[in-house]
Parts: C-alpha cells; sequence; structure tokens
C-alpha cells in the first residue's frame, strides 16, 4: 500500500524573514540568460527563475541548498511552494518572510 500522501507543509519552520537578493534570476542575470517568471527562497531570500524558464535556477537552488520553501515574486501572484511535500502555500502561510 502506498503511503498518504501530505497536504500540509511540514517545513514552515524554515520560513526566514528575508527579501529578493536580485533583481532577477542571480544566474541568469551571471550569465547572460533569461527567464519567464520568478520565483524566491524563503529560507535566504535567493532569486530564481521558474521551472519553465529554460534554466529552472529555483529548483536547482533547492537541490543544491535543500531549502524547501520559494514563493512567487510575480505581479498578483501571492502563492508559495514546499519541494519536499509537494503542496501550495497560502499567503498567510509564508507573509512574515517578506
Amino acid at each position: 500500500m502506498d503511503a498518504p500522501t501530505t497536504s500540509v507543509c511540514t517545513h514552515l519552520d524554515q520560513i526566514r524573514p528575508v527579501s529578493p537578493t536580485s533583481n532577477g534570476c542571480e544566474e541568469c542575470l551571471a550569465t547572460g540568460s533569461w527567464w519567464i517568471h520568478l520565483r524566491m527562497c524563503l529560507t535566504c531570500g535567493h532569486v530564481g527563475c521558474c521551472d519553465q524558464s529554460p534554466n529552472k535556477h529555483a529548483t536547482k537552488h533547492f537541490h543544491a541548498t535543500s531549502h524547501p520553501l520559494m514563493r512567487s515574486l510575480e505581479p498578483g501572484e501571492d502563492w508559495g511552494w514546499c519541494f519536499v511535500d509537494e503542496v501550495w502555500l497560502e499567503p498567510d502561510e509564508f507573509a512574515g518572510a517578506t
């Protein structure tokens, strides 16, 4: 029998009061690449590009650091994501991060 899937993030204790560390995807800016949407790590403030972007730097940041939580930096978007538990975060769950 498969283990039940969680619908709750168990990593909210890793949210820190952070600000974006750059005005665009840090790695794309450094290499001259481009992005579609921006995401910010809720543990350290790293700004990376989304998985629809060619380089997927937000996900790569998660794999490199194990920082589990990110939020969208797109205007009008107020959602987050837990990479580990694979659940969406509501704005009130990460309100203290920015």
